[in-house]
């Protein structure tokens, strides 16, 4: 085994490595943007809150290509339990350089006839959920570094039946801006991307044929975005062609409104 083998199998990266925590890493977008940051050279902090099982097939997946990842769980919503993900990623290699809060929840309803308990869940998630998760971003982020938070374009679109999410994704971009100017002279980038539709489990779920075809034709591009599209700009927003951008909500939709 050459030198260079040994290091690429070596789970303790080098104090010069770049550290990633992405939330919701098990699947979706989530996974494909913890992939892309591993193969970017990052060691990778896989968050999840359930599904271990599909956390440790996107570790085994970095890891298999020579990257290097590990799944830790986390109830995104939870100060004590997002506090202890960010404990083990600077325990386990060294630091945090890039924050990517993935995690989310999806419920649709006309306003009319949403259940107020699937109005807390989802708010709980989305906007508890991602101010928790910036909170330590801001707290625990070197020189450097960078976070991302997730939006949606229905935001802007205002689809009938997505009152609860937009809703939720709106406290998110108003966030924005806002804790980029907090972390002034911190060397510190804060964005949102804001993704259009994107053929991931949680988009397709509920959804007839019909519904999805609709929606893929709705952009210019006449297609659905793909998890790897999504996982691309983050990879810019946090990568070094990146760093002039700040305080800024991205819409990766293919050219919806």
């Amino acid at each position: 085994m050459t030198s260079n083998q040994h290091q690429n199998q070596d789970t303790t990266a080098p104090e010069s490595v770049r550290v990633a925590v992405v939330t919701g890493g098990s699947r979706g977008i989530g996974r494909a943007v913890a992939r892309r940051l591993a193969g970017d050279g990052l060691a990778v902090v896989v968050n999840y809150t359930r599904d271990a099982a599909s956390a440790q097939e996107t570790v085994a997946a970095i890891s298999g290509a020579g990257g290097r990842a590990v799944a830790v769980p986390a109830d995104v919503a939870e100060e004590k339990e997002v506090a202890a993900l960010f404990d083990r990623a600077e325990a386990e290699y060294g630091g945090v350089d890039v924050v990517v809060n993935a995690a989310g929840r999806m419920e649709l309803s006309p306003v009319a006839d949403l259940d107020l308990a699937v109005l807390d869940a989802v708010h709980r998630t989305n906007i508890r959920g991602a101010f928790v998760v910036a909170q330590q971003a801001a707290r625990r982020l070197r020189a450097g570094g960078s976070f991302v938070a997730f939006s949606s374009s229905v935001v802007g679109t205002q689809f009938p039946a997505y009152g609860a999410y937009a809703a939720s994704k709106g406290a998110v971009e108003a966030m924005t801006l806002i804790l980029a100017r907090e972390l002034r002279g911190r060397d510190v980038t804060v964005n949102t991307v804001a993704p259009g539709p994107t053929a991931t489990d949680m988009f397709l779920t509920g959804k007839t044929p019909e519904q999805i075809d609709r929606l893929a034709m709705t952009p210019p591009l006449e297609r659905l975005g793909t998890p790897d599209d999504i996982a691309a700009v983050v990879a810019f927003l946090t990568g070094p062609a990146g760093r002039w951008v700040n305080g800024q909500v991205l819409r990766a939709n293919g050219g919806m409104v």
